[in-house]
């Protein structure tokens, strides 16, 4: 095993340690939502000083509105976790729903794409492949046999619509990852930051998620 997938694992299991006593303990999960929305906006802050970095107007115009702009969306995402935690524990289980969604999503996308390569998805991202686009999907479905029973009682839907519901998520959730590295291509980093060894930053890891969290949300109360 290399020294980089022994950080990568050690790392996961420390996140996944991290998200399992969040669910479980509230000052937890706020502080710690708060410590993550912060230093992600800080590493989307810092991206774009890089994109726009030279001082002429327009730079500094759209330096401005892009960084307001995602203070405000990550302020409202983390609200809207700790709101439905305090007040509302059946929208609380939906959210949990969806970032695990983001997060086997990502696992998928990794392993299937590891083992069966083939071509790439897009230029944005080389790394990823179309074969690893199909296994963020298929491990996404894995999570509706646990969730079912509260979801069709929470919300009435059927399993057809929840497995679209499912699909949908992982798609916005890997748009969401391909629109950070996008970024990240523009900025010519490779990752946010090197908070995480073996993952990059925090908006390394949370990228599909801030997309989720409220488009999911939609999606159930359109179905």
């Amino acid at each position: 095993m290399s020294s980089e997938l022994k950080k990568r694992l050690i790392t996961s299991i420390f996140l996944i340690t991290l998200l399992i006593l969040m669910s479980l303990y509230t000052y937890l999960l706020i502080s710690s939502l708060i410590i993550i929305g912060i230093i992600a906006w800080i590493e989307f802050y810092a991206l774009i000083s890089k994109i726009y970095k030279k001082k002429n107007y327009i730079n500094v115009v759209l330096r401005f509105i892009l960084k307001a702009i995602s203070l405000l969306y990550l302020s409202c995402v983390v609200f809207i976790i700790i709101l439905s935690k305090l007040n509302y524990s059946d929208l609380y289980i939906v959210i949990l729903y969806l970032v695990l969604i983001s997060v086997l999503t990502d696992i998928g996308g990794l392993t299937v794409g590891k083992i069966f390569k083939g071509k790439k998805l897009t230029k944005i991202s080389p790394n990823k492949t179309i074969s690893g686009s199909i296994g963020s999907f298929v491990f996404s479905l894995f999570l509706i046999p646990f969730f079912f029973d509260f979801l069709s009682s929470y919300v009435s839907i059927s399993l057809f619509d929840i497995v679209l519901i499912t699909l949908s998520v992982s798609f916005i959730s890997q748009l969401g990852d391909l629109f950070i590295s996008l970024i990240k291509r523009q900025a010519n980093v490779k990752n946010t930051s090197d908070l995480l060894p073996g993952h990059g930053g925090i908006l390394d890891r949370i990228d599909g998620i801030i997309f989720v969290v409220p488009l999911g949300i939609l999606l159930f109360n359109l179905f």
